[in-house]
C-alpha cells in the first residue's frame, strides 16, 4: 500500500514523499498514525543527519521517517501478535527501544517507522520489548504527548538525595521540599509544572523562572498560584531578566536555604550556573535540556559538592514504565498534556516546522499526518476564523477548554480539514 511521510535523506534534507510500503511480515504490525508532536530532538536529528548517534549512516540511500512522539490505530496484525493486538485498537509508542544495541529508535533510524507518516510498519522488537502500548483516552493527541510527559516523569524519578547519612541514594524529588524549574515555561517546562503540582510527590514551594513575561503570564493563567495553594504548594513565577541579583532573589524565597530540587529546561550556560548557585544542602540539579553542541559546558561549584553535598544528574528520555505512569495520570485527569500544545498543522507542514523549530515561538507543535494544513498557532485561530469557518469552529470549541487544544477540537479538525 502507499504511504506518505516526511523522510530524512541527509543534513537539513527533509522531504515529503509518497512511496510503497512493504507488506508486513508475520512478526510485524501495520498501523495508521493519527498524531505526532514535534520534538526538539527531531530538529537535532534533522540538522545533524548521520552525525546523530541514532541516525544510520546510509540515509542517503535508505531515508528514515522522522517523528517519535506519535500515536494511532492498528490496521493489520502479523500472525505472531494476533493474540495480543487487534485491528482498530488505539496505541501509543515508547520510542526508547534501543534497537540493535545502537540506540536506534522510531523517528531516527527506520525507513518505514516514524511519526510523520500516514502509515507505518512496526517492527517485531517494539512488541517484544513491550513498547507498543494500548491507549483508550478521549483524544489521540494526548497519547502522542505521553512520550514527552514520560521523559519528565523519568527526570523526577532520577533526581536523588542522601539526607539521612550522606551515603545511601534516595531516588526522586523531595516530597514537601523546595523546587525550582529554570527556563520553565516552554513546552517541557509546562509539563513539568503540571507533574510537580499533580504528581505523587509535590514540593511545598515551586518556583518557575523565565525571561519572557508573555510566556510566564500564559503559564500563570493555566497553573494559577491560587489553585496550587489549594493543593498545598506555594507557586511563584519569576522573570529573572531584570533582577539585579537573581541568585539572592531566588534563595530568599527559600529563606536563604536554597532549593532541594532544581530542573534546567534550557541548555544555556548562565541558566545552568544559576541553578548550581541556588542549590541547598544535598540539593540535586537535573540538567534536562539536551544541547546540540557536544562541547557544551558550564561551571559547577565543587566546594559546595564537597561541603554541602550538592550534586547533578541528567536524563534523556524515559522508559515504558514512565510512559505507563504518564498515561495513568492522564487517564485519571490529574495532568493535561494539552498545556504543552501551542500549534497545530498537517503533514505538509511537518518538514518546514521541524527545520525551523527553534525559531517558532510557543510550545509543542502537533502534526496530524492525514490532513493538509499550514502550521497554525492556537492563539491565531480566532483571527483566522474571520475568513475560514474551519478555524472559527476550532476557536469556538477551544473556548470551552480555556483556550487549550481539546478532544472536541481534534475530532472536528480530523473530520473537516483537507485530507492529505
Amino acid at each position: 500500500m502507499k504511504a506518505t511521510a516526511v523522510r530524512l535523506h541527509g543534513k537539513k534534507d527533509l522531504r515529503l514523499e509518497t512511496y510503497e510500503l512493504p507488506a508486513i511480515k508475520d512478526d510485524e504490525i501495520l498501523a495508521k498514525v493519527i498524531s505526532d508532536s514535534v520534538c526538539m530532538s527531531t530538529y537535532k536529528a534533522a540538522i545533524q543527519g548521520s552525525d546523530h548517534k541514532r541516525v544510520p549512516a546510509d540515509i542517503a540511500e535508505f531515508p528514515i521517517v522522522v517523528g517519535h512522539e506519535f500515536a494511532g490505530e492498528i490496521v493489520e496484525v502479523g500472525k505472531k501478535w494476533k493474540s495480543q493486538f487487534s485491528p482498530g485498537k488505539m496505541f501509543s509508542i515508547q520510542p526508547n527501544i534501543n534497537s540493535r544495541g545502537l540506540g536506534y529508535a522510531p523517528g531516527y533510524s527506520f525507513p518505514f517507522f516514524g511519526g510523520d507518516a500516514t502509515y507505518i510498519v512496526i517492527p517485531a522488537e517494539v512488541m517484544e520489548k513491550g513498547c507498543l502500548l494500548d491507549y483508550e483516552g478521549d483524544s489521540i493527541f494526548k497519547a502522542s504527548l505521553s512520550e514527552p510527559m514520560s521523559c519528565i516523569i523519568a527526570a523526577f524519578h532520577a533526581s536523588y538525595h542522601t539526607k539521612d547519612d550522606g551515603q545511601a541514594h534516595k531516588m526522586g524529588i523531595i516530597d514537601g521540599g523546595t523546587m525550582a524549574i529554570l527556563a520553565g515555561v516552554g513546552p517541557m517546562g509546562m509539563g513539568a509544572i503540571d507533574i510537580a503540582l499533580h504528581g505523587e510527590r509535590k514540593p511545598k514551594l515551586l518556583v518557575v523562572t523565565d525571561i519572557d513575561d508573555s510566556r510566564l503570564e500564559r503559564a500563570k493563567s493555566i497553573f494559577t498560584p491560587e489553585a496550587a495553594a489549594k493543593d498545598g504548594t506555594r507557586l511563584e513565577y519569576v522573570n529573572t531578566k531584570g533582577l539585579p541579583d537573581a541568585e539572592k532573589y531566588l534563595r530568599d524565597l527559600t529563606d536563604g536555604k536554597g532549593f532541594d530540587d532544581v530542573f534546567i529546561f534550557a541548555p544555556v550556560k548562565p541558566v545552568v550556573e544559576l541553578g548550581d548557585r541556588i542549590l541547598g544542602k544535598d540539593g540535586c540539579m537535573n540538567f534536562f535540556a539536551g544541547p546540540t553542541d557536544p562541547k557544551f559546558s558550564a561551571e559547577f561549584n565543587f566546594y559546595n559538592v564537597h561541603y554541602s553535598a550538592t550534586h547533578i544528574v541528567g536524563t534523556s528520555g524515559g522508559n515504558t514504565r514512565n510512559m505507563v505512569e504518564a498515561l495513568d495520570l492522564m487517564g485519571k485527569g490529574l495532568v493535561n498534556p494539552a498545556v504543552m500544545v501551542t500549534h497545530v498543522g498537517g503533514l505538509d507542514s511537518a518538514a518546514e516546522t521541524t527545520l525551523n523549530l527553534p525559531q517558532i515561538p510557543g510550545g509543542k507543535k502537533l502534526i496530524y499526518p492525514h490532513i493538509k494544513m499550514e502550521l497554525t498557532a492556537i492563539d491565531d485561530m480566532a483571527e483566522k476564523g474571520k475568513n475560514d469557518p474551519l478555524f472559527a469552529k476550532l476557536a469556538d470549541l477551544m473556548q470551552k477548554s480555556k483556550g487549550l487544544w481539546s478532544a472536541d477540537a481534534e475530532k472536528y479538525l480530523l473530520a473537516n480539514a483537507k485530507p492529505m
